[in-house]
């Protein structure tokens, strides 16, 4: 009996067994039938970007040859550059560094038995600043004058030389230093003084300019003529002529400037001062009225209106030549009709000029002192001259002023 119900238990075990199991999975698959429309949205995109994937790697694997080559072809050329800039690697980087006190400075040094290329770095040589050097006439503070003209000269005069009237002026009574036009009175003295124009004369150490350094085309033992000395210093203000004008006067230097003095005195020039012959002192001083009286002075000796409106003039000292040419580019200019003129030039002085010119048919004597810039003194010439020709004016202050000449 009991034989008989265990084997029936374990008949309906076996039986209900696989029964279980299927129920469970009939439930299984129906979970993965009711699963929610997200998780089959991300199965499919899962998918699809898989598949993605895959057609990427395929078309990469296609390409990669032509990348590869590009690519070392950009390496070349990288290299390629390179190699063009080595050389300039090292000043361009030092460059980018310099500061304006800086400089590159190239050498070639040997590294390995090869010659290279390097640039040192070093600091430029420091450049004192020197503050401009204002004129005697800037310190009086004539500079604050103003004209009708805007002249760029401090001081100016124009005289008609006929009738002695002022038609035009400007600090005329001023004191100031002369510069090279010192040389004209210079020249007065050695042509009234009547010595031998032919004569020899040596330049020597004495002559040598030691009050501004100036430098000087005749050397030292240099040889020529009075009258070829005098045509180089009045033509183009030679130094070393003019003082050696001076020393062969009877009595020297001393004796010559004493003469110098003594005819500036004898044609009324109260304001004026002479201590050499060639005006590189700025202790040679004198007024725009007196240079006026020089000028027109001057004027009456044929001999030196031809050697100051000279050209050009070739002398020969020592055996070889030598040409120069005139201190005033006016002498050249056909529009102008220049009778006798000089010019001068110290720091101390400015630029000036003195001129006489014929302008429409009058006999102008025109002074100009202090003036700045190279050209500055001759603008105001052109100035002068067109105001002259436009207005033609009689008598600066409508009375007759006196210059003796």
């Amino acid at each position: 009996m009991l034989k008989s119900a265990l084997g029936m238990f374990f008949s309906l075990m076996i039986a209900f067994v696989p029964a279980a199991h299927a129920k469970d999975a009939k439930t299984t698959s129906s979970k993965k039938t009711t699963a929610s429309p997200t998780a089959k949205k991300s199965t499919a995109a899962t998918t699809k970007t898989a598949s993605s994937s895959k057609t990427s790697s395929k078309t990469a694997a296609s390409s990669k040859k032509p990348v590869a080559s590009k690519t070392a072809s950009s390496k070349a050329s990288k290299s390629n550059a390179q190699k063009t800039v080595a050389s300039g690697k090292s000043k361009s980087s030092q460059t980018a560094s310099l500061n304006s006190k800086e400089k590159l400075v190239k050498k070639s040094v040997v590294v390995n038995g090869k010659k290279q290329t390097v640039y040192d770095r070093v600091a430029k040589p420091a450049v004192p600043i020197v503050p401009p050097v204002m004129t005697a006439g800037d310190l009086a503070g004539l500079n604050l004058t103003r004209d009708p003209l805007a002249l760029a000269s401090n001081v100016a005069l124009v005289m008609d030389q006929s009738s002695s009237d002022v038609l035009f002026e400007k600090n005329a009574n001023v004191t100031l230093p002369i510069a090279s036009i010192t040389k004209l009175m210079t020249a007065l003295v050695v042509v009234e003084s009547r010595q031998d124009m032919h004569e020899m004369l040596e330049v020597t150490s004495e002559d040598i300019d030691r009050e501004k350094n100036s430098s000087s085309r005749l050397r030292v033992g240099s040889r020529l003529s009075r009258a070829n000395m005098l045509h180089i210093a009045l033509m183009s203000s030679e130094n070393r002529a003019a003082s050696a004008l001076g020393r062969h006067y009877p009595g020297g230097i001393k004796a010559f400037v004493a003469a110098m003095n003594a005819k500036a005195k004898e044609l009324g020039m109260s304001g004026t001062h002479y201590v050499d012959s060639t005006g590189l002192s700025s202790s040679n001083v004198a007024t725009a009225r007196d240079l006026a009286k020089l000028v027109a002075a001057a004027s009456h000796h044929p001999v030196l209106c031809q050697y100051s409106t000279d050209t050009k003039y070739v002398v020969e000292p020592g055996g070889h030549s030598l040409q120069y040419a005139n201190s005033n580019r006016l002498v050249n200019n056909p529009d102008w009709e220049i009778g006798l003129q000089k010019t001068g030039y110290i720091s101390e002085a400015g630029r000036c000029l003195v001129m006489q010119a014929s302008i429409n048919g009058r006999q102008i004597v025109m002074i100009f002192l202090d003036s700045k810039g190279k050209y500055s003194r001759l603008g105001d010439a052109q100035r002068i001259r067109k105001w002259l020709e436009e207005t033609q004016p009689q008598n600066a202050s409508r009375k007759v002023r006196t210059i003796e000449s």
